[in-house]
């Protein structure tokens, strides 16, 4: 099925964004949403999220590792409303997408549902798996799809 534009009934040609763009966009999003990840775990931990390295059941805030959990799950929920949130919106596409102009759609070209957005987000889980294969696949399918965008039935454009 190939993908048309919404505009003109038409398909897209050489308007798949390869992997090398992905990767840079994926970069941007990294350390923007690491800087986000941070501020709110700090606002969370305080100080003791300095203290990682040196933990002990008596460092921790709460007195224990195993509340280190919370802190795992609340960087998982920030970084799937990030992405899935941004790539759901009407910009079609994360900071990182956006400042190197393409967007997430859907086989059609068409804004993608946040289900599908959360979908597609958590679909990099397997992505990863492996040595990052299913990230790579983007290099070499037709329409520059990598793993995640092959489960969720979405592309990546260049805009």
């Amino acid at each position: 099925m190939e993908v048309l534009n919404p505009e003109t009934n038409k398909p897209f040609t050489n308007r798949y964004a390869g992997f090398w763009l992905r990767f840079v966009a994926f970069i941007l999003d990294s350390v923007l949403v690491g800087v986000i990840d941070f501020i709110i775990l700090f606002m969370f931990f305080g100080i003791h999220i300095f203290r990682i390295h040196n933990l002990t059941p008596h460092s921790f805030p709460f007195g224990t590792l195993a509340h280190l959990f919370p802190v795992i799950i609340i960087s998982v929920i920030i970084k799937w409303l990030y992405f899935a949130g941004m790539e759901s919106s009407k910009h079609q596409a994360t900071p990182g997408k956006m400042a190197l102009d393409v967007k997430v759609t859907d086989l059609q070209g068409n804004r993608i549902s946040f289900a599908k957005a959360t979908g597609r987000y958590f679909g990099k889980i397997l992505s990863s798996l492996i040595f990052y294969i299913g990230y790579l696949m983007a290099a070499f399918t037709e329409k520059k799809q990598a793993l995640h965008d092959k489960l969720a039935d979405t592309v990546v454009l260049r805009s």
